[in-house]
């Protein structure tokens, strides 16, 4: 066989589409489309945004399925920018097939992703949200009666060089030159307002400073250590399945024992979509922990699970309704209960952090303004629930997750054909020898049952179906 050789070729005037390649469908955009399309997704989103629409014909738009699956391609191709997506899409054969797009049509560029986005309202995109919550509910992947809430801190489309004051405007630099020709040096070099400026405590509050390009981004310590201009993503995923059930975006600087209360309302929001009583059990870590909190949680009918960090000894003098109800939550995290709970709010919840914002590509935003980086975030939550529902019916919930399947499947073929060739007394010294499946299994995790998890048995003394 001889090596070929890559030979430029001049392009004809014109093509016919017999001609052209037509490379085989990605399968599992194949079959989230067959999940939309049973769901009736276009004509649901269709229905949401007539409104943005005139009735009059005027220039073609994006249509509201390509906008919304656009944002789907972003999540499961980690793709965290706009522009990104359009190029992608722009690329790719199966995308286009994906989108309903042929070979001859122009996709959409980012432009159009964007002017579409600032065209929807925030509340569309809940809606979305919600009723895809709808959907989990009617094929009995979610239950949202035990939820667990957790924040992480997203990377905001802005610079800590650029922060300005909030009172007269200055700059960072300009501030600390001003300090130092304050202590009497004249015209400071870099390296001695630098200098400087190490000395001074809370240098870098909220109170003070702003940014002039994300007002709505706050400054903050990310995961890493480092300091960053950022906003807070908080999260309510159901126990049971690992559904999201609620998507907040807050300032970075406000506590837990704060944000708690919007992300409940939300899930108590999405939860009455599944179930009549609504979310009744909420598990936290101990940086949701304090008095108001818990009393709060017990005027809304709702259970709590949130460990007590550690405080010394405390006075109850006049708060005897604030120690009923420490009392109260900490015998339930201290039962067993309590700490199968724990484990799975520590697994799942910290799953749909790193499928959202690590592989989902989100942690750092391209987005300005709180509620624009919060419509990206609920279609990306939609995306993520998808996952969920195509993975349990076909055991794949992201496209990567094909890589090395016929690797796989050709080791299993090539197993069951030895074992069924093998006589009696070779099977049976097989079995003697230890597995290789017991250390590393055979199955590929996306055959697995993602959903699978052991179910939470309420105790034989309590009456409640969240049993305690």
């Amino acid at each position: 066989m001889a090596m070929g050789r890559r030979k430029p070729k001049q392009q004809g005037l014109w093509v016919s589409t017999d001609e052209i390649a037509k490379p085989a469908a990605h399968p599992f955009y194949s079959k989230v489309n067959e999940v939309l399309e049973e769901a009736q997704f276009d004509r649901k989103v269709e229905h949401l945004c007539q409104r943005f629409y005139s009735p009059v014909m005027g220039r073609p738009s994006v249509a509201p399925g390509v906008y919304f699956r656009m944002l789907l391609i972003g999540y499961c191709e980690g793709i965290s920018s706009e522009r990104g997506i359009a190029w992608r899409v722009a690329d790719s054969l199966s995308l286009r097939q994906f989108l309903g797009y042929s070979l001859t049509d122009e996709t959409p560029d980012h432009s159009s992703i964007s002017r579409t986005r600032r065209l929807y309202a925030l509340e569309t995109h809940r809606a979305v949200f919600r009723w895809f919550v709808k959907i989990l509910s009617k094929e009995g992947l979610l239950e949202a009666q035990t939820v667990a809430i957790d924040a992480t801190t997203l990377e905001a489309n802005a610079a800590m060089r650029s922060i300005q004051r909030r009172d007269d405007g200055r700059k960072y630099d300009e501030y600390l030159k001003d300090l130092a020709e304050a202590q009497g040096i004249e015209n400071p070099t870099r390296e001695q307002a630098a200098r400087l400026d190490r000395k001074r405590k809370k240098k870098a509050s909220n109170k003070e400073w702003k940014s002039p390009s994300d007002p709505d981004a706050r400054i903050a310590k990310m995961k890493d250590g480092r300091t960053h201009l950022a906003h807070k993503a908080e999260h309510a995923v159901d126990l049971s399945s690992g559904a999201i059930v609620a998507v907040t975006l807050q300032a970075a600087d406000q506590g837990d024992t704060t944000t708690v209360v919007e992300t409940l309302k939300e899930a108590q929001s999405s939860a009455v979509l599944v179930n009549e009583r609504g979310v009744e059990e909420v598990v936290a870590d101990k940086g949701y922990h304090s008095g108001a909190v818990l009393v709060g949680l017990h005027q809304a009918s709702v259970r709590s699970y949130i460990p007590e960090p550690e405080r010394g000894r405390r006075k109850w003098q006049g708060r005897e309704t604030e120690q009923e109800r420490v009392y109260a939550n900490r015998r339930r995290v201290a039962g067993e209960r309590g700490r199968r709970l724990q484990k799975l709010r520590s697994e799942l919840a910290e799953r749909s952090f790193a499928h959202m914002y690590e592989t989902g590509g989100m942690r750092r935003t391209h987005l300005r303004g709180r509620d624009n980086i919060l419509k990206r975030l609920l279609i990306q939550a939609v995306a993520f629930n998808l996952a969920l529902l195509v993975r349990a019916r076909h055991g794949i919930g992201k496209p990567r997750t094909l890589q090395g399947v016929s690797e796989t499947m050709w080791i299993v073929q090539m197993a069951a054909i030895l074992l069924y060739f093998m006589s009696e007394e070779e099977q049976a010294f097989a079995k003697l020898m230890p597995a290789v499946t017991e250390k590393r299994p055979v199955t590929p995790y996306h055959l697995s049952a993602y959903c699978a998890r052991p179910s939470i048995q309420p105790s034989a003394k309590t009456t409640s179906a969240t049993g305690c």
